[in-house]
């Protein structure tokens, strides 16, 4: 990169020098304001961390529901604030651990849930009613909040006592992730489906946290990582006003989840952008009327596709760093990298520092104080600015190809991902951008690190399981609920009240989702 011209991410090219000049045209009240207060560029709360710090909220799971349960209480002893659930690719799939597209992938990349068994040692243990879960699934994000609230159930606390999120965003799984199962209609219909009933039935909980984690993951800017996510957000709120909701009965209950990346400063203008983009979005397009729907209120995950497996310690920096711009961005929430996550899942000792670096930011910098600290400073706002101006250019260009379906269903997004994963990737190549310990500052002789041992006997104790509970349950109800799941899929009644009693009687997630699969199919791109 050429010394006179430097350019973010997303191409947004970085003057020598910001005077006031830059903000020379800028209406302070109309694109500033006050923490609190719209168009919530500041934070959408007045005091920030100076009242309350983020929820920590550390990404676990692994190998069984016990393993994953001790590492909850590990980290909650430890100081975390929340739980955050991560699950294998069987479960995100909807394949219970003894269907043949499982070998060998139980319990690899998150915890196995087969079973309302499964569910009730996951958490075992854990104040359901005092403590707020996250739980990242997309396709069966349904299912894993009904067994949530059944077991909360067993534990006597009523539903409208839990609180957390379902991640429950598919729009996103067929730009970037993969983990889909039914076309995009079905899933928006389940997805409009989880908000009418959680509005009715579980009103503290997060019936959605639409992603741009993965699509920055996948290789696209910031810019486009806000677009998209905000064009399937617009997507998911006029499906649920089409089926019959109030934009304010279920908007308050919207969350998003950010990437934090490498780039500090224009990271911290994509979260402020991504909040003034929201507030105009609920209230001058959908006409929302009460203020918490207009509140972008989001997760920060430090950037996973960052880490280098080259001098795994550097990631400490790296994660430190996107930590702070999402704290100085104004992050709800926050889970920090493992440093050894380029090579397997975070051992004990790289989950306790990734919590502490966030403790120490919280408890030492001094950068919680005030709200937006870095409101007024004319590279950030200038960057706020010009992010926010890119974005809307992408969303624009999907709403004249007819919303973020009919944009998918043509392969605009994932081209526009292609291109710009391929332009980082030259860069790097060429290097035109350094990336320390990988392409430049190398070391020879690199010692072997120490990295996360995975049980091999841990898929066949799983299907050993699952068999026994099988055997102990009423084969004819559950078979009898599950054709209640189908019928209902093929007319227009809510699906989660029979998935519900499906599950109450026996059911597995696996035939849950195959109940599904019988009506809608699965999605072939």
């Amino acid at each position: 990169m050429a010394d006179d011209l430097r350019r973010t991410d997303s191409g947004i090219e970085i003057k020598s020098l910001y005077t006031a000049e830059d903000l020379a045209d800028w209406n302070v009240a109309e694109q500033l304001g006050l923490p609190g207060e719209p168009p919530f560029t500041r934070g959408v709360y007045p005091s920030m961390y100076r009242g309350r710090l983020w929820t920590m909220r550390q990404y676990s799971g692994f190998g069984d529901a016990a393993a994953t349960n001790e590492r909850f209480h590990f980290l909650l002893n430890a100081g975390q604030t929340g739980l955050s659930c991560a699950f294998d690719l069987p479960t995100q799939m909807g394949y219970d651990s003894d269907h043949p597209r499982a070998e060998g992938e139980v319990g690899k990349v998150g915890v196995a849930i087969d079973s309302l068994d499964d569910m009730r040692a996951l958490l075992a243990g854990l104040p359901l009613d005092k403590v707020t879960t996250s739980m990242t699934i997309n396709s069966t994000a349904a299912i894993l909040l009904l067994m949530y609230e059944l077991v909360a159930e067993e534990q006597g606390i009523e539903p409208a006592r839990i609180s957390g999120t379902i991640q429950n965003d598919l729009l996103k799984e067929y730009i970037a992730r993969g983990t889909y199962i039914y076309p995009p209609r079905p899933s928006m219909r389940i997805i409009t489906d989880i908000f009418a009933y959680c509005s009715a039935h579980v009103p503290r909980w997060n019936t959605i946290s639409i992603s741009g984690y993965h699509i920055r993951e996948a290789g696209s800017t910031a810019a486009q990582e806000i677009a998209f996510t905000l064009a399937n957000a617009i997507a998911y709120v006029q499906a649920a006003v089409d089926a019959g909701l109030d934009v304010d009965d279920f908007g308050p209950r919207l969350s998003f989840f950010w990437n934090g990346h490498n780039h500090f400063f224009e990271e911290v203008a994509k979260f402020r952008a991504s909040r003034r983009m929201w507030h105009k979005i609920m209230t001058e397009r959908f006409g929302a009327k009460d203020p918490k729907s207009a509140m972008l209120r989001f997760h920060t995950q430090t950037g996973g596709s960052t880490l280098t497996a080259q001098q795994p310690v550097n990631n400490v920096v790296r994660v430190a760093l996107q930590a702070l711009a999402a704290v100085m961005g104004g992050t709800q929430s926050l889970h920090t990298n493992g440093f050894d996550e380029a090579l397997s899942l975070p051992t004990e000792d790289a989950a306790r520092l990734a919590l502490r670096t966030q403790q120490i930011i919280g408890y030492e910098a001094g950068v919680t104080d005030t709200p937006d600290p870095l409101a007024g400073s004319y590279l950030v706002e200038s960057m706020t600015d010009e992010v926010e101006r890119l974005a809307w250019e992408y969303i624009e260009k999907i709403d004249e190809m007819g919303g973020a379906v009919s944009a998918i269903e043509a392969g605009y997004q994932m081209d526009e991902i292609e291109q710009a994963a391929y332009d980082y990737t030259k860069s790097i190549d060429d290097d035109q951008r350094v990336i320390v310990g990988l392409n430049k500052f190398q070391i020879d002789n690199e010692p072997e690190p120490s990295v996360f041992p995975i049980d091999p006997s841990l898929e066949g104790a799983q299907q050993t399981r699952l068999a026994a509970f099988k055997a102990n349950r009423d084969a004819g109800s559950v078979a009898e609920r599950l054709e209640a799941v189908r019928a209902t899929a093929r007319g227009n009644d809510n699906l989660l009240y029979p998935m519900k009693e499906a599950l109450r009687a026996g059911a597995t997630l696996g035939e849950v989702s195959d109940a599904l699969r019988d009506v809608f199919g699965t999605y072939q791109p």
